[in-house]
């Protein structure tokens, strides 16, 4: 994302992208564990475990883990937005799915608005790092 600089900014000494996909993959993980701890609430609290409902949270689980090794990807920001989306619609199974697919959508919009404000920040030559002092 630094290859289109301006003339006369520097490129940041440290890459920022390294550090943000470690954010992106922690955030996945923990949102995996969150999903993972969904089953009991599912089977004892909601109509029972069924077929569909347990397909539908392993699906969503292994989707969340292999993106997790994927955020260097420039379609894995909006992958995982789409992913919340389709979590949300997994209030159909408990409604404890729809509330843990808005709150981490609100996570993730966040990292995007990061994303995006950082990408800014190069291309302005505003990082600390792109700095001649």
């Amino acid at each position: 994302m630094t290859g289109n600089l301006p003339p006369g900014i520097n490129p940041p000494a440290t890459d920022p992208w390294k550090g943000f996909r470690g954010v992106m993959a922690g955030t996945l993980i923990l949102e995996v564990i969150i999903v993972l701890l969904a089953f009991p609430i599912v089977a004892k609290i909601g109509g029972g475990l069924s077929w569909g409902s347990g397909l539908f949270l392993g699906a969503l689980t292994l989707a969340f883990i292999v993106l997790s090794g994927m955020c260097s990807r420039p379609w894995a920001l909006p992958t995982i937005l789409v992913l919340q989306l389709v979590l949300i619609a997994g209030g159909l199974f408990h409604w404890s799915l729809a509330v843990i697919g808005v709150i981490f959508l609100c996570v993730w919009v966040y990292i995007a608005y990061i994303r995006r404000d950082v990408a800014r920040r190069i291309e302005h030559g505003l990082l600390p790092s792109q700095r001649l002092d």
